[in-house]
């Protein structure tokens, strides 16, 4: 089956050289495509790359990316911030005069972020460039895996919502044959409750009454739900076997199968009638939970 879940988890392992990396994809559910993307300093170059790659074959989700890049110990090279290093020196110069206290040791003047730099060894652009696209091309293997792992996922929760959707094919046919639903029995509860009016002594229209009771089995007729029902079951069917993604399809429609069974509870006059209403409005709603996670 073509559907996907939104939930997936890959990584996948790279290296050039001395340098190795790996990337991290995890996505989750989201209204639409979300990417929150966490690269090292130094590969800004590649972001706008990434992101396209991710857009190109994902169509929801929030989607967290981690690149880590390392390098041999040794690589790169400590390098003391002199301007930022003079500013904190002539801060605590000043800060000295104003009160009386020990200066700070080197080592905490050596510790504040920004003094001490970790500087990579430059690299000539040809290398960089291959690097670049050797990442790339473990972001593409990154992204079939997650893919896949998607996939997985949606063929079970396509299994899981088939089996919703047969409950809700049931349940309407269950509605269908209720025998409180026929006009006869619908006409038969009327008269038994106008004739209790009647005994009562009350002064009645008895033409007022029939068409009152008319009225009253018209808007009682769900006729018109269970055609719908049916209706959504095929389309729901349909969506469930689609190449497409199906996911806000199919939240509308979860939506529009429980209207229906709203409208049925609504106009029930019958207790079963009643009890298979709200049965079909706890399978549509184990339906509305599922299709969140559906791309």
């Amino acid at each position: 089956m073509a559907l996907k879940s939104m939930t997936g988890f890959s990584r996948r392992d790279g290296g050039q050289g001395d340098l190795t990396w790996y990337w991290e994809l995890r996505t989750v559910n989201g209204r639409g495509l979300d990417v929150r993307l966490r690269l090292p300093q130094g590969y800004d170059a590649i972001e706008q790359k990434v992101r396209e790659a991710l857009k190109t074959r994902l169509a929801r989700g929030s989607c967290q990316v981690m690149l880590t890049v390392r390098r041999p110990d040794g690589a790169a090279e400590i390098k003391l911030n002199d301007a930022a290093f003079a500013q904190i020196l002539q801060a605590v110069s000043k800060a000295g005069g104003m009160i009386d206290a020990a200066p700070p040791s080197i080592d905490r003047l050596l510790s504040i972020k920004g003094v001490l730099e970790f500087v990579e060894p430059e690299e000539d652009e040809d290398a960089v460039a291959r690097q670049h696209e050797a990442m790339l091309a473990d972001l593409d293997a990154a992204i079939d895996a997650v893919i896949a792992a998607r996939a997985q996922e949606g063929q079970r929760l396509e299994q899981v919502i088939s089996g919703h959707v047969d409950e809700i094919e049931r349940l309407s046919a269950a509605v269908e044959a209720a025998p409180g639903r026929t006009p006869e029995a619908i006409g038969q509860r009327l008269r038994e409750q106008v004739a209790r009016l009647m005994e009562s002594g009350a002064q009645l229209d008895e033409q007022r009454l029939h068409q009152e009771a008319v009225l009253l089995a018209a808007k009682a007729d769900v006729r018109e739900e269970i055609d719908r029902l049916n209706a959504h079951v095929a389309a729901a069917r349909e969506l469930l076997a689609s190449e497409e993604p199906v996911g806000r399809r199919l939240e509308f429609l979860a939506q529009e199968f429980n209207r229906e069974a709203n409208t049925i509870c609504s106009k029930s006059v019958d207790p079963q009638l009643t009890r298979d209403g709200l049965a079909l409005k706890a399978v549509i709603d184990r339906v509305r939970e599922q299709v969140q996670n559906i791309e």
